[in-house]
């Protein structure tokens, strides 16, 4: 792996554990461990528990009187809606309506905003903000500053009570607790559909927090999960990744994503664009598509009518653990509708497959 790949600070826990590494964001982080891979870390979500190390995700904070209003001024989703003690998902968008990143904001108070970009998009998202803040609002980036990791699945609650930190609270909202006496921000949140937390330790008090949240884990038969399960629990979700199903070219009308935009807010970066989109109709739409023959879509297979018209291309593509096929998710021609079948074009083979909304696994989340 060659050495200017940024690493988490569970990196040497990694290699230890003989995880396969890769390039993620511009860190190395690992993408599958020994004793079964994908696969097996996807089941142990689904049906147990799984941690994840996502400390490769940014994190900065916008501070200073009306810091609040300032980020709700720029991103898409609409702050007023929550409470301190909330956290919101929401988009950066640029003044054409295209996605910069897809974030988490952490609503501290209102003077006080937590932001988690991602990882290859944490300068950009900080650039942009730090060049339109005011007098008096202070935009930094703390992308090396705390870790992340997620406790996903059925017994999440369990592993985290083990470590009496808090559980229970209300999806998206998170406490400020403290383990052994050291800070940890411990949100109800994840990327896997799953009931789970995301835990947001400082940077050099990550090593052991994760040690306890493996010990505590086993009990239920959990393991470390590297991003490659990650990729096919949001997927089965229909949950987008930036990059692939958000972009600078693909706006949240055409993802989808348009509950994440306050379209009654005065102001936010790509409002004009995004609300004549919407008016218009845009031109493309994501969609679920559900192999019905043997074979695995991926990014940027074409996709096709049953009469051979270019209907679109996918967006994201992977063999569901689950439910045993290849899943994909597309960006589709206005005329396609839910139920049609499509043709995909995998490398070179057609793969038939029908038109779904997502997600395709009906995940049980227990207490909600």
């Amino acid at each position: 792996m060659t050495s200017h790949l940024l690493t988490s600070p569970l990196h040497d826990r990694h290699v230890a554990l003989g995880a396969k590494m890769a390039d993620f964001g511009g860190w190395e982080m690992p993408i599958e461990y020994p004793g079964g891979g994908v696969v097996r870390e996807h089941a142990a979500v689904r049906d147990r528990v799984g941690l994840f190390d996502v400390s490769h995700l940014g994190k900065a904070s916008v501070r200073g009187p009306g810091a609040a209003e300032f980020v709700n001024a720029c991103l898409t989703n609409d702050l007023g809606r929550i409470a301190p003690g909330k956290a919101q998902y929401t988009l950066c968008c640029d003044e054409t309506g295209g996605v910069v990143d897809d974030l988490i904001a952490y609503l501290k108070a209102d003077d006080d905003v937590f932001l988690i970009p991602n990882a290859a998009n944490t300068a950009e998202v900080v650039r942009r903000l730090a060049a339109a803040a005011p007098d008096g609002v202070t935009v930094e980036n703390l992308h090396d500053r705390y870790g992340v990791i997620a406790v996903q699945g059925t017994h999440s609650d369990e592993v985290l009570q083990a470590l009496g930190l808090p559980t229970g609270h209300d999806y998206m909202s998170f406490a400020e607790a403290d383990w052994q006496g050291r800070p940890v921000i411990v949100c109800r949140t994840g990327y896997t559909g799953e009931r789970g937390y995301e835990l947001v330790p400082l940077w050099d008090d990550t090593p052991a927090l994760w040690d306890a949240l493996v010990e505590a884990a086993a009990a239920f038969d959990g393991l470390p999960c590297g991003l490659g399960a990650r990729d096919t629990l949001r997927t089965e979700m229909g949950y987008p990744l930036h990059g692939n199903d958000l972009s600078l070219d693909i706006t949240p009308v055409q993802a989808r994503a348009g509950w994440a935009v306050g379209w009654k807010k005065a102001a936010f970066w790509g409002r004009d664009a995004l609300l004549a989109e919407k008016q218009a109709g845009a031109r493309r739409t994501s969609w679920g598509l559900l192999a019905t023959g043997r074979g695995i879509p991926r990014a940027h297979c074409e996709v096709r009518s049953p009469s051979g018209e270019v209907i679109g291309g996918v967006t994201s593509g992977t063999f569901s653990p689950t439910l045993k096929q290849g899943i994909a998710l597309a960006l589709l021609a206005p005329s396609v509708a839910e139920g049609d079948t499509v043709v995909i074009d995998v490398r070179g083979r057609d793969l038939e497959a029908k038109v779904v909304k997502p997600p395709f696994v009906q995940v049980q989340v227990r207490g909600e």
